[in-house]
């Protein structure tokens, strides 16, 4: 029938497992275009927390289908320590997850070139999660890398030890490190076993069908736009596409497919690790941002780099996503503040200006911020047309300034502190 895509809008932990997991019923199938392990969508039900890294964030509803696009990069043991999560959850996967035969293999190597490098570089490090993300893409597109379908073929063995002999000779252009790549070899190749029991599909076929037949489906991303390895923020950023033009390449499903793009944004901005971040305020509202948002990497457990909100940033993002529904969260956070900023306009050399410059790195740009009057706290339970005049204020002021609806509102953590505009 369609696909739909869910994705976030600033530099990634925008809330987008929650949103995934609460509009999934609408839905026959959940699937992951891009990235890897590196990603880290939290959902919380009924007090209860997970963190999934590789499965779709569809999972926790029984009747939803949830597919592993060939776009996504697979760590085989962060995969089976993921099922073996969910299985003592009562969650079974064996009947809801499916695999793409053309989804490429993180092995060990991956993760320990990754880490040496990052490790070369001292203070000018792009701030990976040393999941082996990047060394995999690198091999997808130098085509030299493993894919699932591979796992079948009798030669897979040649192949793996051919790549993992490349990786050790690349590796002595760097110092060395401390990894048991011994151990975790042992450990990747008996978590195969986990990943060759799942259904493997030809996941262009089984979406084409899929579509044919009716079915709706919903495209989730990971990380965020911002990190994009074309329009983010390079070299800071990730190695796959995380923007809407990533679900056709990261499905196989053609540009006419996609109806909606659902945009998630923070109500305030977070970024992990290195790299431009315009509004980062490194001071008391930061760490009043920091510790009640949780502001902690649900994959890496890095402190995040808290911001007031970036309406050029989120404009941009907006633009080269396609938005045409945004949903914001964390908006409760925003409680305990009688006043906050929102950036509006950019100020290069003098010029305004409410574009991103070609590289935000060297610009030298300083945010124009307008206050924004806070609401205090609001009755527990309360509908949208119930909450204070200037939290309603707020809302509207994002749709007018970013050109876009605001169908939906997180006022919290749990599954079911959602608010409908």
């Amino acid at each position: 029938m369609a696909v739909d895509v869910l994705l976030g809008l600033q530099w990634g932990d925008e809330g987008k497992g929650k949103i995934v997991d609460y509009l999934a019923d609408s839905y026959d199938i959940v699937a992951r275009f891009q990235g890897g392990p590196n990603a880290g969508h939290t959902i919380i039900i009924d007090d209860q927390k997970f963190v999934l890294h590789t499965i779709p964030s569809g999972v926790f509803r029984d009747k939803i289908i949830n597919v592993i696009g060939n776009g996504v990069v697979i760590d085989p043991i962060t995969l089976e320590k993921e099922i073996q999560g969910l299985a003592g959850l009562g969650v079974n996967v064996s009947d809801r997850l499916l695999v793409s035969n053309k989804a490429h293999l993180i092995l060990p190597t991956h993760r320990l070139l990754d880490a040496a490098s990052e490790a070369s570089k001292g203070k000018n490090k792009i701030g990976s999660t040393l999941r082996g993300i990047g060394p995999t893409y690198m091999d997808k597109t130098g085509r030299n890398g493993l894919r699932v379908g591979d796992l079948a073929n009798p030669d897979f063995k040649q192949k793996y030890n051919a790549l993992k002999e490349k990786h050790l000779k690349l590796l002595q252009i760097y110092p060395d490190i401390e990894f048991d790549l011994t151990g975790e070899e042992e450990k990747w190749m008996s978590s195969l076993d986990t990943l060759r029991s799942l259904k493997k599909v030809d996941a262009e076929y089984y979406f084409d069908k899929a579509l044919k037949s009716g079915k709706q489906i919903l495209a989730e991303g990971a990380q965020g736009s911002m990190l994009d390895v074309d329009f983010g923020t390079y070299p800071f950023v990730t190695s796959s596409n995380t923007i809407t033009a990533g679900v056709c390449t990261g499905m196989g499903i053609a540009p006419q497919q996609i109806r909606d793009v659902i945009g998630i944004s923070k109500a305030y901005c977070t970024r992990v690790g290195s790299g431009p971040f315009p509004t980062e305020i490194d001071d008391e509202a930061g760490e009043t941002l920091r510790k009640i948002g949780g502001e902690f990497g649900a994959t890496t457990g890095r402190p995040r780099r808290c911001g007031w909100i970036d309406l050029p940033q989120l404009k941009y993002t907006i633009m080269v996503n396609g938005v045409t529904k945004l949903v914001v969260t964390k908006m409760d956070v925003l409680n305990s503040f009688d006043s906050f900023k929102a950036a509006d306009t950019y100020v290069i050399d003098g010029r305004e200006t409410k574009e991103l410059p070609f590289d935000l790195n060297s610009s030298g740009l300083t945010p124009k911020y307008i206050d924004i009057k806070g609401w205090g706290d609001y009755p527990k339970g309360a509908s949208y047309a119930d909450m204070p005049e200037n939290f309603k204020n707020y809302i509207e002021y994002l749709s007018t300034e970013l050109g876009v609806d605001i169908p939906l509102i997180s006022i919290g953590p749990e599954r079911k502190e959602l608010l409908e505009v």
